[in-house]
């Protein structure tokens, strides 16, 4: 078994939709990035990769004209694809969110069956956190997500 960690984090602006885990919650403003910004699928991605030393989220899905407002609940789904095909497979993933302009509770239920559907596995927890005015997801600034995960090497068995 093998535990990853992810990290992202993104600016919030007018004029974009903030996505998470490829639920649209209701928002004044949205995360900025190449993709569709969803943090919290980023910081999955990046877990899941690190604990199977496939390297980060740019190697795999870089900021080209491919991958421009792309939908990342779609690239983890390619991220879990791609563990499957090297023998891994997702035990476990908790996850936190750090925002202050929207509160997200009300989206927990969609966004946990969304994950638990793209990294098959029922084992799925996410947090919300509001950044108690500190930083710039305290300030209604950014959004940021952490993950950590369990990755299991799935071990292959010869009959005799």
């Amino acid at each position: 078994m093998f535990i990853g960690f992810g990290y992202d984090r993104h600016p919030l602006v007018e004029g974009r939709k903030l996505v998470l885990a490829g639920v649209e919650i209701d928002s004044p403003v949205g995360s900025l990035g190449h993709s569709d910004g969803d943090v919290l699928s980023h910081a999955i991605i990046d877990a899941l990769l690190g604990a199977s030393c496939l390297g980060d989220i740019g190697t795999w899905f870089p900021e080209t004209k491919e991958y421009k407002d792309a939908n990342s609940l779609n690239l983890l789904k390619e991220t879990v694809k791609m563990l499957e095909e090297k023998g891994f497979s997702v035990v476990n993933v908790d996850a936190t969110v750090v925002v202050s302009i929207v509160k997200l509770s009300p989206y927990r239920e969609k966004i946990v069956k969304n994950l638990k559907d793209a990294l098959k596995t029922t084992h799925v927890n996410v947090k919300f956190k509001s950044g108690n005015t500190l930083g710039f997801e305290g300030e209604g600034k950014g959004i940021s997500a952490c993950a950590v995960c369990l990755v299991e090497e799935k071990k292959c068995t010869k009959s005799t």
